[in-house]
């Protein structure tokens, strides 16, 4: 197997890895994280702040 083939190969699998990251981000099961983390900046910052553990 020369560099060309191997290089092919590599390309082919990253593309694959991409194809299958931009399904799984933009897929329906994930629109409730994505609207929860969309309204964070509206949030009020009166809250008090949560205990942290010692």
């Amino acid at each position: 197997m020369d560099i060309g083939t191997f290089r092919g190969i590599v390309t082919a699998v990253l593309m694959v890895l991409f194809v299958g990251l931009v399904i799984w981000a933009y897929s329906r099961g994930r629109q409730g994280e994505y609207a929860r983390a969309a309204a964070l900046p509206l949030e009020d910052d009166d809250a008090p702040p949560r205990k942290e553990m010692q």
